[in-house]
């Protein structure tokens, strides 16, 4: 992975963020690209008679949070041996993400928290996984670290969406120091077995080993999150929305809990 998109906000796990960067470039010798987007549309207001317009005091509030922002990140930066570069722009955070993934082997994301409301919407990373091109990287804001070299599990549940993930994880997957295929047995037959997503692996000399874990009360995520922590595992790779969209999120799929819930880095592809 030689090209990093790095989703660069003032919240709380941007320290976070960038220091999954940060792990995933040096061990890829890649290239981090910092995309920080000012949302300008949340505070443009109307009076219902001259139109839209912004209080000049927004916009010099605006301007120096995103100094300050470069300024913290540019320092963090250039003492690394990492290549880099910066952008700010401002517009709609998930659609500029998006348009720029489209040169991006993975954009670097946090994961929604329950009690933030105001920064990182669980919306941003639904839109975003919805929409790009390139797999993404949830990183937990409570974890300052990405573990490229230890166990890696898989989620499979034999989808388009699971064998997108995998593929464009593969990088990463040839560095991890053992990787599990864990499914979580169904009443449906998967589309593609764990078997195929073995074999897909070996002929890349990555060698697998699969696990199937029973239907049972626990729902698939909490079987999947289970088993990556007794697995010690750096981080999960699973296929997103395998359900439509709308029926995620009325219905809190497995993608939603995830992206919410899973305290363990989540690679995750479309």
């Amino acid at each position: 992975m030689k090209s990093l998109l790095l989703h660069v906000q003032d919240d709380a796990g941007m320290e976070a963020r960038l220091q999954a960067a940060l792990s995933i470039a040096r061990a890829t010798s890649g290239h981090v690209s910092c995309l920080h987007v000012t949302p300008i549309n949340l505070y443009i207001m109307s009076d219902g008679m001259t139109g839209a317009y912004m209080m000049p005091n927004f916009i010099t509030t605006l301007d120096e949070m995103e100094k300050k922002m470069r300024a913290r990140i540019e320092e963090s930066l250039k003492n690394e041996d990492v290549s880099w570069d910066y952008e700010h722009v401002d517009g709609e955070p998930a659609q500029e993400i998006v348009s720029r993934s489209s040169l991006a082997d993975l954009v670097v994301l946090g994961r929604y928290h329950h009690r933030e409301t105001r920064y990182t919407p669980i919306t941003l990373m639904g839109d975003v996984l919805q929409s790009a091109r390139a797999p993404i990287l949830v990183q937990p804001q409570e974890l300052n670290t990405f573990d490229v070299f230890g166990p890696a599990v898989v989620g499979w549940n034999g989808s388009f969406e699971a064998a997108n993930a995998l593929r464009a994880a593969l990088p990463l997957l040839k560095m991890a120091s053992a990787v599990h295929i864990v499914t979580v047995e169904e009443p449906k037959e998967h589309r593609l077995p764990s078997l195929a997503a073995s074999t897909y692996l070996s002929r890349h000399g990555v060698t697998s080993e699969l696990h199937a874990r029973p239907k049972s009360d626990m729902p698939v995520e909490k079987a999947i999150i289970e088993t990556a922590q007794v697995m010690d595992a750096g981080y999960i790779v699973m296929g997103g929305y395998g359900h439509s969209r709308a029926r995620e999120f009325l219905f809190g799929g497995v993608t939603r809990t995830l992206l919410s819930e899973c305290a363990i880095p989540l690679i995750m592809g479309r």
